[in-house]
């Protein structure tokens, strides 16, 4: 009887150290799952007027309804698109009927588009206030010179069109911004994976079971060498 009492314990504390693994993944899920909720509830919430004093934290998301003008100058930022391919981001200066003038990310343009004259005028702009994470490690420097943005550098954006550091995502546009696609704000850019680090736990754990379960055979035949 000795002999399976070794088996035993690591068989039973590895299957339960990689169940509850599993749980806890569980448990994240429906945790990363109510914050997906919350956000998308944000984004599509009444719109708010532009903060004065800014709070990405608390004001990521928040939708707003603006009135204004599109200025002249534009700025191109590399992207890809799932379905269309590489292209441009155009952000715009846009100054509000009140005088502030802040960041405004137009949407897509296909790569040989980038040049071609864009939209300046009066529209009525509705969409969500964002301070995207588009920078990594391997993220080239932008080139302002050659207008080529790698990443949606709000500081330094602001400073090349002389606008406030606020960036609002356009989820639409009247006039429509002809040629132009809008990439509004959503969760699909949020990893949400643990449903998938969930069923890799358990999985382990069935596998530590049977392979548990073939020792202690092993043990009882006689064939444990």
């Amino acid at each position: 009887m000795n002999r399976y009492i070794a088996p035993l314990v690591l068989g039973l504390s590895g299957i339960a150290i990689l169940v509850w693994l599993g749980t806890w993944q569980i448990q994240r899920l429906e945790w990363k799952r109510g914050i997906l909720d919350d956000i998308e509830t944000t984004i599509a919430g009444d719109p708010q007027p532009l903060p004065r004093l800014i709070d990405p934290e608390a004001q990521r998301y928040q939708p707003v309804v603006l009135n204004g003008e599109i200025g002249s100058d534009t700025l191109a930022v590399l992207v890809s698109v799932k379905q269309r391919g590489a292209g441009w981001r155009l952000v715009s200066a846009f100054q509000t009927e009140d005088g502030r003038r802040i960041l405004l990310d137009r949407g897509y343009v296909p790569v040989e588009q980038k040049d071609l004259p864009r939209y300046a005028g009066t529209v009525t702009v509705r969409g969500n206030l964002h301070w995207p994470d588009d920078r990594n490690s391997s993220t080239p420097d932008n080139d302002p010179a050659k207008n080529i943005w790698y990443a949606r550098d709000i500081g330094p954006m602001a400073e090349a069109l002389g606008t406030e550091p606020l960036l609002v995502i356009t989820r639409e546009m009247s006039p429509a911004d002809k040629g132009v696609t809008p990439l509004p704000v959503d969760t699909g850019g949020i990893p949400n994976d643990h449903l998938q680090y969930a069923i890799t736990w358990f999985s382990l754990a069935a596998v530590w079971l049977i392979m548990t379960g073939v020792w202690i055979w092993r043990l009882k035949t006689g064939k444990e060498s």
